[in-house]
């Protein structure tokens, strides 16, 4: 499997402020890489600098083995690009707006008719494609977009934040998408600050006031930065949390729907027993207390606690 992006040592400066600080990672060829982190993070202007909109200040960025500083151009010409914001025309209809990028990007007008349908078939485009794409919603405009960004079949794919305010059914759909691109070969590099669509990647990293500070596969990173967690369920929720947060032998804990997710130090050999322990000194009566494997909210929290402040993010984050 060959590399679609090599990134070393990226910074992209905008006056004083660095908004990407020493950044490297590579992307492999028909992988989907999750890049997570929350809003300000640096993901979209990283994404920018990879699609040669923006150039490095410093370090190398490298797609499909051309440099973004001399090969700009040809880059842009074989990938697609989904923006964190929408930026079609608000005044052209979704088909023209569809027309208009395939003739920008270069789709033969002999098999367009074809491809059209079958990107409006599959993102389910009829009812909207003779409506001025300024007067659709949020989740049609998120299709719209997606479907010029694949169109012309392009081998690797940027899609910044495509599933934000979207209603559950469209996201379904956009991550269905996803997963029938790298399938089909398609490199698919998609950011988000939503932790559960993370699950859907291969591997994944994560940004954190413009450092990288972890990276790995889901399995990976759950196994690295949340370890001994346990779940609590009670109906005493917001005693119970003040109680683990102030004992010693709870790294975090924080509220996850209608439970408790407690972080353990991890050199407790039977965290949920000690949880029991804490919170039957305090007198707090619970449903269940029980050892879980983390989820990926589990794992941003960890690390959003452990790197809390810029002066703590360590560059490089994890091989």
């Amino acid at each position: 499997m060959g590399v679609a992006v090599q990134v070393d040592g990226l910074v992209r400066k905008f006056g004083d402020f660095i908004a990407v600080n020493e950044v490297s990672f590579e992307v492999r060829e028909g992988e989907i890489f999750g890049f997570l982190g929350p809003n300000g993070s640096g993901k979209s202007t990283t994404i920018r600098c990879l699609c040669g909109l923006l150039l490095p200040s410093a370090g190398t960025v490298a797609v499909h083995g051309l440099d973004v500083r001399r090969h700009a151009e040809e880059i842009r010409a074989q990938i697609g690009y989904m923006p964190q914001f929408f930026s079609l025309y608000s005044d052209l209809s979704a088909r023209q707006n569809i027309e208009f990028y395939a003739a920008m990007y270069g789709v033969p007008r002999a098999g367009l008719q074809q491809r059209m349908g079958e990107v409006c078939e599959r993102l389910e485009l009829g009812p909207i494609m003779e409506r001025p794409a300024g007067n659709l919603s949020t989740g049609w405009r998120q299709r719209l977009a997606l479907a010029t960004s694949i169109l012309h079949r392009p081998p690797l794919v940027f899609l910044d934040e495509p599933t934000s305010g979207v209603d559950p059914i469209t996201r379904r759909m956009f991550w269905e998408v996803i997963d029938d691109l790298a399938q089909d070969g398609t490199t698919v590099f998609v950011t988000t600050h939503v932790m559960d669509e993370a699950e859907h990647c291969t591997r994944l990293a994560m940004m954190h006031y413009g450092r990288l500070i972890a990276q790995g596969s889901p399995d990976e990173m759950r196994s690295r930065h949340a370890k001994n967690m346990v779940e609590v369920r009670t109906g005493k929720l917001w005693d119970t949390l003040a109680v683990l947060q102030a004992s010693d032998a709870v790294v975090e804990a924080v509220v996850f729907g209608d439970a408790i997710h407690a972080e353990c130090h991890a050199a407790l050999t039977n965290p949920a027993q000690t949880v029991r322990e804490v919170l039957r000194s305090a007198r707090i009566s619970v449903e269940s207390v029980a050892a879980i494997q983390p989820t990926m909210e589990d794992v941003f929290v960890s690390l959003a606690r452990r790197y809390g402040h810029p002066e703590h993010v360590a560059a490089g984050g994890d091989g």
